[in-house]
């Protein structure tokens, strides 16, 4: 079972699950950012989730994976894929470690306004969310064979309206608990540590499309700590 804070509804979000309390959420210029942990499981359990927006590849963090048979959520967006088709081959080829999921067709923010936010562009419609969130998942579906079942959002941010609308569609809400990397832009020590302190029941966030970057290599670094640990990690499909 998973456990959801604020905004998403009362209503039971995994198949099967209890309703259970929420958590205060996160809102940043009148948006939300919706935080997500899994049950306690009596351990130290944690689900690592990566994004892939539009950019390159972080070999750095796909090895560790791979090394350490680490599984993952990653959620791709349709322009990723198109540009990288090597290395979502490579994600294809393990799927014990990759488990792929929807950020939208084109990194467009599930938000009404139409106020760029970290030079994202928003939606600024209910049908603008709606082709951002389907076509996304119509190319990971052609992409894997599967149907993606989680949907997280360009920033993690959405207008408050959104998120009921896009749990309408028949998606559920990739929030996170432990955001490890600040969109990439913390320096490598950082962010190790950042992910390094992960609690049971953390949902980590973090991207793997910035291989330029230092945040990357502190990704890497903090994921072999936590296998060093005896962490359990799950894909939010096994947890929910």
């Amino acid at each position: 079972m998973c456990l959801i804070c604020r905004p998403v509804s009362r209503r039971a979000f995994c198949a099967g699950a209890l309703t259970l309390p929420l958590l205060p959420g996160h809102t940043r210029y009148g948006l939300e950012e919706p935080v997500l942990r899994l049950a306690p499981s009596g351990g130290r359990r944690v689900a690592v989730t990566l994004d892939c927006c539009p950019g390159r590849f972080d070999m750095r963090i796909a090895s560790v994976l791979i090394a350490r048979k680490i599984p993952a959520t990653i959620f791709v967006t349709a322009i990723w894929m198109r540009e990288n088709p090597e290395a979502l081959a490579l994600m294809l080829d393990h799927p014990d470690c990759f488990t792929l999921e929807n950020h939208g067709a084109n990194h467009v923010m599930p938000a009404l306004d139409t106020t760029p936010i970290w030079g994202l562009q928003p939606a600024g419609s209910y049908d603008a969310i709606r082709a951002e969130v389907e076509n996304g998942a119509d190319a990971v579906e052609k992409a894997t064979g599967r149907r993606p079942v989680w949907y997280r959002a360009a920033g993690g941010l959405y207008s408050p309206q959104a998120i009921p609308f896009i749990e309408g569609l028949g998606f559920k809400i990739g929030g996170y608990s432990l955001n490890a990397d600040a969109g990439a832009s913390l320096p490598a020590a950082m962010v190790a540590r950042r992910l390094e302190a992960a609690q049971d029941g953390d949902v980590t966030e973090g991207h793997i499309n910035q291989p330029k970057r230092a945040a990357g290599a502190g990704i890497a670094a903090g994921l072999a700590r936590l296998a060093d640990q005896g962490v359990q990690f799950t894909t939010l499909d096994a947890a929910c």
